[in-house]
This record gives C-alpha cells, sequence and structure tokens, in this order.
C-alpha cells in the first residue's frame, strides 16, 4: 500500500507540511463558492443544470467532502458568469 505524502522538500531539502495547507485552501475555496452561489440567488440545482455537473458533486463539493478538480471549478465558475484565478506567491514564511 503507497503512503500518502503528506510533506514536500523546500529548495534547501527540509521537509514542510502540506495537508494542513491544502485543507484550508480547499476549505476557503468552498466558502467562497457557496457565499457567491448564494449571494447570485442561484440554487445547486440551477448550477448543475448550467455546467452539466451533477448536483450531488456540487454539495459535496460545498460540504467539503470532495476534491474538485480545475476543470470541474473552471466549469461551475463559468454557469454562474466567474472565472477562476490561480496565482502562485513568495511564502513570506518561508522566507524568514
Amino acid at each position: 500500500m503507497r503512503e500518502a505524502m503528506d510533506y514536500i522538500l523546500d529548495p534547501e531539502g527540509n521537509k514542510v507540511m502540506i495537508e494542513a495547507e491544502q485543507k484550508s485552501m480547499k476549505q476557503n475555496l468552498a466558502e467562497q463558492y457557496v457565499r457567491m452561489r448564494k449571494d447570485m440567488k442561484l440554487t445547486q440545482e440551477q448550477v448543475s443544470r448550467r455546467s452539466g455537473i451533477p448536483r450531488s458533486n456540487i454539495a459535496r463539493f460545498e460540504s467539503g467532502r470532495y476534491n474538485p478538480s480545475l476543470e470541474l471549478m473552471v466549469k461551475m465558475a463559468a454557469s454562474m458568469g466567474l472565472k477562476v484565478q490561480i496565482q502562485l506567491v513568495p511564502d513570506k514564511e518561508a522566507r524568514g
């Protein structure tokens, strides 16, 4: 059985835990999506019909039980007249 990788190596070869950061990012994304969907007065069913994504997947994403692909996120965003924006930024904590 293969172990889940919950760390990466930084440029100096030190282990950096990433599991907590991934969980936090996923939760923040889901919360932002739900807030925007509700602000637009859209139901999960409406987003499902517009995007072609099963409502059950949308519900699981909103509850944090589903790790959406980038493709799924782009489809959900486009169905709401939005776009997904991803940025890589320097990690200020890692630079000390």
